[in-house]
């Protein structure tokens, strides 16, 4: 067993026997203490030992099950496979094909789906039997896939020593902060949802795991916010992980009264850039925001603002448990808690991962993202723009739920745009564009929009299965909108 591992189990025993009555895992309508917790624990890794289990696949909702197994899977030192529940069904059929899982826990509804993929179901697991050779590189305790620009998902295979280390230094930063119950916002499939949770236990911590259902988030994007905000009144958690989305959703109704974040401690934001003016908001209401960084192959977070160490507007200074520097181009490079490799590739060697980021340092050593490097675009000014930083001003204001940016070799950056409501009018299109380009220099600002007539889904092919957009797609599909203004323009006398 890994030292960090070894430090993990036994830290859930200590709780359990110094701390047996004290609630680890609240979920839908079960409460379990952390004597209960372990025992349980222990109980399903006989269970996966008994039957000889190797690659097992989590098809759950948020909830007590979820996390008992996959801590069982964890310290049987099995490989866990992670299914988030945006992914499609051709999706999830793909992943278990790749990783060869012949253990599948999963929710009823997948039934269907799983007899078609040679799936036979038992008292407790769906089996199948695999031939050809192992894919898994050794070592791998959890394999996440991520959907990346392209629609089939790409295995990321991490070590125990790895993911733990992260969930330790998420523990060590919050600390003082002292947030005695988390409560699980995003599916335990999302590492960072999952290594978060690990903190919660470490610490001794009450970790809330309400399903998807009863939070009112539906798929990767949908939100019932009145019964969001109705779960997390009733609960009161001290910690949450956040998306951006997410996070302009709790400062909108705590603007307007409708979520009291008093009880909140410590909320860290990721996944994608915060716009400045958002974290302003939210500080302005007293909440205790952190914007941080990662990526799923250096195991999710590898830099965090903290309580004591917090500078709005950079994702913070590198964690302890790694190194970063930045190329000469400024991409960002990370060494420590890599990937062991991608699935069915061979193992990565270089001490250095290339994360694809541009970034810099401030002389504090807080770190400041620029964008993409693949999505930045250079304007016929000879400018270098990244979409991604313009589009986050864009759909971190009122009235703009999708933004995308193209102003490659164009004098002038054109958006397209689709709103929050469908009765949204155009002035206040026009006008959140305005106060988004308050924000941004001159040759980085929107010169002209176009509404669009639908979103960007994954359905019509705009979106990957985790909501990032496939860029090319959306230039080809609205090539005539984005550059017509631009040929208006040059037609004109």
């Amino acid at each position: 067993m890994s030292p960090e591992k070894e430090r993990f189990k036994q830290t859930l025993l200590d709780h359990a026997e110094h701390r047996p009555n004290a609630i680890a895992l609240w979920g839908d309508h079960l409460k379990l203490d952390y004597a209960t917790l372990y025992a349980q624990v222990m109980q399903r890794q006989q269970r996966l030992r008994d039957e000889g289990a190797k690659v097992v696949a989590l098809a759950l909702d948020n909830g007590v099950e979820a996390m008992l197994w996959d801590l069982a899977v964890l310290f049987e030192g099995l490989t866990c496979v992670l299914l988030p529940p945006f992914f499609s069904p051709a999706q999830r059929a793909h992943c278990l094909e790749q990783s060869q899982a012949g253990w599948v826990i999963a929710e009823p509804e997948l039934e269907a789906e799983l007899k078609a993929a040679g799936y036979a179901q038992t008292a407790t697991f769906w089996r199948r039997a695999f031939s050809g050779p192992d894919r898994m590189l050794e070592g791998t305790a959890k394999l996440t896939f991520t959907s990346g620009t392209t629609g089939t998902p790409k295995g990321v295979c991490l070590s125990a020593e790895s993911m733990l280390r992260v969930a330790r230094e998420l523990d060590r930063a919050s600390k003082p902060a002292d947030p005695q119950h988390h409560l699980a916002l995003l599916p335990l499939a999302i590492l960072l949802e999952n290594l978060g949770c690990y903190a919660a236990l470490h610490a001794g911590a009450t970790l809330s795991l309400p399903s998807q259902k009863t939070l009112g988030i539906q798929g990767a994007s949908g939100v019932d916010v009145p019964r969001l905000l109705g779960c997390l009144a009733d609960r009161a958690p001290q910690s949450l992980i956040l998306v951006p989305q997410l996070l302009q959703m709790l400062v909108g109704a705590a603007e307007h009264k409708a979520f009291n974040p008093a009880a909140l401690r410590f909320a860290a934001v990721g996944g994608a850039r915060v716009c400045a003016a958002l974290l302003q908001r939210a500080q302005r209401l007293g909440l205790p925001v952190y914007e941080g960084y990662g990526l799923s192959e250096c195991a999710s977070v590898v830099c965090l603002n903290r309580p004591e160490a917090n500078r709005p507007g950079s994702v913070g200074q590198p964690l302890p448990h790694v190194q970063v520097r930045l190329a000469e181009d400024g991409e960002v490079l990370i060494k420590g808690s890599t990937l062991l490799g991608y699935l069915g590739e061979p193992p990565h060697a270089d001490e250095w991962w290339p994360s694809g980021d541009l970034g810099e340092f401030d002389p504090d050593g807080f770190l400041y993202l620029k964008g993409r490097k693949k999505h930045q675009f250079v304007t016929s000014f000879g400018r270098n723009v990244n979409p991604e930083w313009v589009e986050a001003e864009l759909t971190q204001r009122r009235h703009i739920a999708q933004a995308f940016v193209y102003g490659e070799a164009m004098p002038r950056n054109h958006a397209l745009l689709w709103p929050h409501r469908p009765d949204c009018s155009d002035d206040e299109l026009a006008a959140a564009v305005a106060e988004a380009n308050e924000a941004l220099p001159d040759y980085a600002q929107v010169h002209h929009w176009s509404r669009l007539d639908q979103p960007f889904t994954f359905a019509n092919g705009l979106l990957t299965a985790n909501g990032r957009p496939r860029r090319d797609a959306i230039v080809e599909r609205y090539r005539a909108q984005l550059t017509e203004p631009v040929l208006s323009e040059e037609s004109a006398p």
